[in-house]
């Protein structure tokens, strides 16, 4: 293919050969489930105990869960989804002066996950973002569309306040102070991908992003609300994970089944594609400082259940990540205790 992004240039009739997947790594539709049973969590139940348990047992069972009466309005969520997709209708010129395949640059548009690397593309452009501190960031966001940077800066601005209020019930759910993850993960960084995946020919034969666990502490997913494409794994089986009205999708990353001492999973995760349609989703990603020590909360640790992993800064372990496939072994499988 000739153009750097693939939102960029005509619809294809098949796919280019860099985008075909090995037989063996292909996704099996056939298999894939329906879970009427993931996790719905309530935030806006008076019984804070009740949530906790909730997120603790959903962190275990599934390591992700969606969340619903979460205090960020439909209209907002409206209002990114609809700017997101209005990003990637903007002219081929607009887009390509935000291109780059470097993974250190702040705000950068790309494509696949890491294209100087990976042996097979995925079907996916992105906008990357880094998003606090917002007046350190913001200035440099895309200025088209117009309301790009309002709108985006708005929907940042909660949901961080959201990811703080699920922290928080996380550390409850292990035994901790409420307050002792975003104490121990420091002054959080909080990035932002939206995802852009068009319509594809074959998408029998590839993915938007294959199969990966998230490298950072927690992830706050808006999906499409019409198009689905989330599967997750739970019990060697990939499940569907259907559009809930205005909820959103949460999954543990590595970072806090580092923390818990693998009491709760980093799940692995992918997204399909598909024939007819665009699919638009947002990844929040809150991350610990670069300088953040990651290790298991004294509590979790004893004689008979050891420290699994290491400890680590997040800054080693988030450029070790950068370093490899997505479709690789699981990262923190290098930062296991010998």
């Amino acid at each position: 293919m000739a153009e750097p992004l693939l939102s960029i240039g005509p619809r294809l009739e098949s796919l280019p050969d860099s985008y075909i997947r090995p037989e063996s790594q292909r996704p099996d539709f056939a298999a894939v489930e329906i879970d009427r049973n993931i996790p719905i969590v309530d935030l806006g139940s008076p019984d804070k105990s009740q949530i906790a348990a909730q997120v603790g047992q959903a962190c275990q069972s599934y390591g992700f869960f969606q969340v619903v009466n979460h205090g960020v309005s439909a209209e907002l969520i409206g209002e990114m989804l609809a700017i997101a997709a209005d990003f990637f209708r903007l002219p081929a010129e607009e887009k390509l002066r935000l291109y780059s395949d470097d993974p250190a640059k702040k705000v950068r548009l790309s494509t696949s996950f890491n294209v100087k690397k990976e042996e097979v593309h995925n079907w996916r452009d992105y906008l990357r973002l880094h998003c606090h501190p917002l007046e350190e960031y913001s200035a440099a966001w895309p200025s088209k569309p117009l309301a790009f940077r309002e709108v985006v800066s708005k929907y940042c601005t909660e949901v961080r306040r959201l990811g703080f209020i699920l922290l928080g019930f996380v550390s409850l759910s292990l035994g901790l102070e409420q307050d002792y993850i975003k104490t121990a993960l420091g002054d959080q960084e909080q990035h932002m991908a939206i995802n852009y995946y068009p319509p594809c020919p074959q998408p029998e034969l590839t993915y938007g992003l294959p199969s990966h666990t998230d490298p950072n502490a927690l992830t706050i997913l808006l999906q499409d609300p019409v198009v689905p494409g989330l599967q997750v794994l739970r019990a060697g089986k990939w499940i569907a994970v259907q559009p809930h009205p205005d909820a959103f999708v949460v999954n543990i990353g590595d970072q806090l089944q580092a923390l818990s001492n693998a009491k709760y999973k980093s799940v692995r995760h992918r997204a399909v594609v598909n024939s007819e349609k665009e699919r638009i989703s947002v990844a929040s990603f809150l991350c610990p400082c670069n300088r953040a020590v990651i290790a298991p909360a004294e509590w979790l640790v004893a004689a008979e259940s050891p420290a699994i992993y290491r400890s680590f800064t997040y800054d080693e372990y988030f450029k070790t990540f950068w370093t490899r496939n997505l479709d690789q072994e699981h990262c923190l499988e290098l930062f296991r205790n010998k």
